[in-house]
């Protein structure tokens, strides 16, 4: 494994080969398309900070077209302050940011695509604090700022809370997928309301249809997709704390309000009618391949909820948004406190080894054009509501991140957050054993508990 050791000689060499970015660098000119790109906030960036002969190493997950994505907006912070910026994408980042980290050789700024390895090394005194303006920031700036600003804040070596990380590039999970010739041809309507949801579950049985795909194969990671249903669920039945105290186990799995979420999950999930081949096809169909029953005609399916990279694994040609859209996965029109709720992930920055120019990057990360420039390059996300929805590659992406900038709260995906015992291993092999109705939802929960106490 390369291991990611961008400090010292090392950093120097390489920051000695990525110097500052030539003008002609640049995807977008500065000052073109004005209606998408927010120019004087690049303007004013570039006026205040001058980091010329300064140097910044950036590690983190990115790699192949990812990392071209970030080497295409880093672009313009080299060309705004005159900094060597050097990146290093890495596919076993969580290892490498560690192993640097205790080596004393960790980069300026790491990229964490987990909140709770950023937790890990702020506690162990590797993460550097942000200023508690950016927390103010966050609340003001992001939609379901609150979500956000929690998110990054995590108990230092000192005990206290902290702004350890600033959250850059969101991902989408509240969604389902659909074809809309098939709803158009049926006479269906997108459901605004969970009810509205199992109503149209419904309809389709009683129309000869059957509603759902659904694929829980994943490999090693089997039963993860069924994760995202409970989790997703629970949002929209109980309030965020419910889910946050669920993530640290003060709310146990065996409690009536997460029971009743894998039971609303089961409701979809194990009836034969729901979903096409039935809940043991369901418990072994690979997520990619359960798409493919939305495009048969007729239909094998209506519809399918998965995160927004499901794409990737469409037939050759789908004309997203076109061929196939998507819908925000409901709230309950009987619960209208808790809001619009989204759960999803996204990469979080903080600072393992600080310097004037890790400092100044991170306000970078605040303007629109920061963002809006990798927005125009497709695969990025924000809540951030100042930034131009135009700037967006396409409707698709903007319809996303409108949900995101709907949300009343958002959460990051809570297996992920879990000990990877339970998230990444009970949790997954549970709601396979549920799904295919080898266990009821309370002998699940049980299982996975008593493994989360036998944890020390």
């Amino acid at each position: 494994m390369k291991k990611v050791l961008y400090a010292g000689a090392m950093a120097l060499a390489v920051a000695g080969i990525a110097g500052a970015a030539n003008a002609a660098d640049l995807k977008y000119p500065v000052g073109s398309q004005p209606d998408r790109f927010d120019w004087q906030s690049y303007k004013d960036f570039a006026k205040d900070h001058d980091l010329k002969g300064q140097s910044l190493t950036i590690t983190g997950p990115w790699t192949g077209g990812d990392k071209d994505h970030v080497e295409m907006m880093l672009n313009y912070f080299r060309e705004a302050t005159g900094a060597k910026v050097s990146y290093s994408g890495s596919e076993s980042f969580e290892s490498d940011i560690v192993i640097s980290a205790k080596a004393g050789t960790a980069p300026n700024v790491a990229v964490f695509p987990q909140p709770g390895l950023a937790a890990d090394m702020a506690r162990q005194g590797y993460l550097t604090p942000l200023p508690d303006a950016d927390t103010a920031w966050l609340k003001k700036n992001y939609a379901a700022g609150q979500s956000w600003a929690d998110l990054s804040t995590h108990k230092g070596k000192d005990g206290k809370d902290h702004l350890f990380t600033f959250p850059y590039k969101a991902d989408l999970k509240s969604m389902v997928w659909y074809v809309p010739e098939n709803f158009r041809e049926m006479g269906y309507e997108v459901p605004k309301t969970f009810e509205d949801l199992k109503k149209l579950t419904e309809q389709i049985v009683k129309d000869g249809g059957t509603p759902w795909c659904i694929g829980l194969g994943s490999g090693a990671a089997t039963g993860w997709p069924a994760t995202d249903w409970v989790e997703d669920i629970l949002l929209r039945q109980q309030p965020p704390s419910v889910y946050d105290d669920w993530v640290t186990n003060k709310v146990k799995f065996t409690d009536p309000k997460i029971v009743e979420a894998i039971k609303t999950y089961g409701w979809f999930a194990k009836n034969p009618k729901f979903v096409a081949g039935g809940p043991q096809a369901a418990a072994t169909t690979d997520f990619r391949d359960a798409p493919k029953g939305l495009f048969t005609y007729p239909p094998k399916c209506y519809m399918m909820k998965q995160a927004s990279f499901i794409t990737t694994f469409f037939p050759k040609g789908t004309n997203v948004g076109k061929d196939v859209n998507f819908f925000y996965f409901p709230p309950y029109g009987d619960k209208p406190d808790l809001g619009k709720p989204v759960e999803g992930a996204g990469t979080l920055f903080g600072i393992t080894k600080d310097n004037k120019a890790a400092e100044v990057f991170i306000q970078w990360l605040k303007t629109p054009i920061a963002q809006e420039v990798w927005m125009a390059d497709g695969g990025f996300l924000t809540p951030d509501k100042q930034v131009k929805p135009a700037a967006y590659a396409d409707d698709v992406l903007r319809h996303e991140g409108k949900i995101l900038t709907d949300a009343t709260s958002f959460r990051f995906d809570a297996s992920d957050q879990m000990p990877g015992e339970i998230g990444t291993d009970a949790f997954w092999k549970g709601m396979v054993a549920f799904t295919t109705g080898d266990k009821s939802a309370e002998e699940v929960a049980k299982d996975i508990q008593d493994r989360w106490n036998a944890i020390k």
